[in-house]
């Protein structure tokens, strides 16, 4: 992360909008989930919010991120993210043996 970021960021204080976001932990995803859903919708710009659970370890980190830039790859490619990405993603869950969750919520 050091070489990510300068500091710690919180997202509930970000103010940018997102086409996707990927949660790492459920809980993460409910409290992002949360946040998305308290603020007054403005733009009505749909952002997608997924999970894939990850265990906090070297080995499964590395394959999350392989699995994360895969779905990112394959999503780059939907002609209809809305209408597709549930597909997409049973595709994911069978290819992978996780389980995810996603939604949609709107700025």
């Amino acid at each position: 992360n050091r070489r990510i970021k300068l500091w710690p960021e919180r997202f509930q204080d970000s103010e940018d909008e997102f086409d996707l976001i990927f949660t790492y932990k459920e809980l993460v995803y409910d409290q992002v989930v949360e946040v998305l859903n308290s603020r007054e919708q403005v733009t009505c710009q749909p952002v997608y919010v997924i999970n894939v659970d990850i265990v906090d370890s070297h080995r499964e980190a590395t394959r999350g991120a392989l699995i994360i830039c895969e779905i990112c790859q394959c999503i780059l490619h939907l002609s209809d993210m809305e209408n597709e990405i549930d597909g997409l993603l049973q595709a994911f869950e069978k290819k992978t043996d996780k389980g995810f969750l996603h939604t949609v919520c709107f700025y």
